[in-house]
């Protein structure tokens, strides 16, 4: 078979190890022939390929980013687009297509798979939102960058006697936040299930210092005020209908000032969560996805998802991967709540 390769969406640590290991199993084991699409869905829109041997796979295991490169790029916005992929593919002599990417990618991808194209799909995505698996691969990396920043934030919070807020991604689901938060001991958590109020905020922030302590508030980019509003920079969305976030560590950084007295300062980890090499965790769960993916294709199988379902690699259709985002539970954030203040 030859069989294409994507990689959509935000760039996550791991995806180079998802191509290798498909590349390195379909060649060696099946015997397949491989093809990389440039650039996620613009590469077989535009017909943007690449070789994609083992040749061209060797010593990206530890590398972060994806060497096929990516983009936000949606066919189905594109006029005709869905069938002009599916064309293309067919021009490329491309037998099945496995894309790798989070709910947006993997939503053309379901598309594609209920349009005849034999597609299996491999779940990324650092904000550990897709549903129908247990982790996402990325997911590991961020928050261990999280937590590593958040420590020597606490250094600076306590010789200054200052709140030190630190913003992390995380649009819908506050996972990064609530893991990265609880390991480096912040004493507020606010994530975007959770809309928050600014006096309880500010109580806990009082209550850390009356003790003797400075404060830590981790914060994800998609939180929001009780009465709903969003920190966003722009308003112009992307090719999936998303607004641009950002600015709630800076909203937090004024009104905890404005309604406590105490200095606050803000940092956003923005990107740097979600670049360099991934850890290895993720480098073992990528490699995991990539040899199972390979082997789903080889079967036969399409409109499948590779998933981690307690410690098995098993296959879940792709519409129950994105029919709803994986939040973090009431449950989950009472556990964190014991720590506030």
């Amino acid at each position: 078979m030859r069989i294409g390769l994507l990689t959509g969406g935000g760039d996550c640590p791991g995806l180079n190890a998802v191509i290798r290991a498909v590349v390195r199993k379909g060649t060696e084991v099946h015997g397949h022939e491989f093809l990389g699409y440039r650039d996620g869905w613009r590469g077989p829109l535009e017909r943007q390929t690449m070789p994609l041997g083992v040749e061209q796979t060797r010593g990206i295991l530890p590398r972060g980013g994806t060497i096929l490169g990516s983009s936000r790029t949606n066919p189905a916005k594109v006029e005709g687009g869905l069938d002009l992929v599916r064309d293309n593919l067919a021009a490329d002599g491309v037998d099945a297509l496995i894309a790798i990417g989070g709910e947006d990618t993997l939503g053309v991808a379901t598309q594609l798979a209920a349009a005849g194209v034999q597609v299996v799909g491999v779940p990324k995505t650092i904000d550990n939102d897709l549903g129908a698996t247990d982790v996402t691969f990325g997911f590991d990396t961020a928050v261990t960058i999280a937590t590593e920043a958040i420590d020597r934030l606490h250094t600076t919070a306590g010789s200054h006697h200052r709140v030190l807020i630190c913003e992390v991604m995380g649009r819908h689901a506050g996972w990064i936040a609530l893991h990265a938060g609880l390991a480096g001991g912040a004493n507020v958590i606010l994530i975007p299930e959770r809309p928050f109020d600014l006096e309880d905020v500010c109580r806990h922030v009082d209550s850390r210092f009356a003790q003797g302590f400075s404060s830590i508030v981790v914060v994800a980019e998609g939180a929001s005020l009780a009465e709903g509003q969003l920190a966003t920079q722009e308003a112009e969305l992307d090719a999936f209908g998303h607004a641009r976030l950002g600015g709630i560590g800076q909203l937090l950084e004024r009104e905890i000032e404005a309604r406590t007295g105490r200095e606050a300062r803000t940092t956003v980890l923005g990107h740097v969560q979600r670049g360099g090499s991934p850890t290895a965790y993720d480098r073992v769960l990528a490699t995991r996805f990539g040899v199972h993916a390979v082997d789903a294709v080889s079967d036969g199988e399409s409109g499948v998802m590779v998933a981690l379902q307690g410690t098995a690699i098993v296959r879940v259709p792709l519409e129950e991967a994105t029919r709803e985002l994986k939040t973090v539970p009431p449950e989950r954030y009472a556990e964190a709540e014991v720590f506030f203040g």
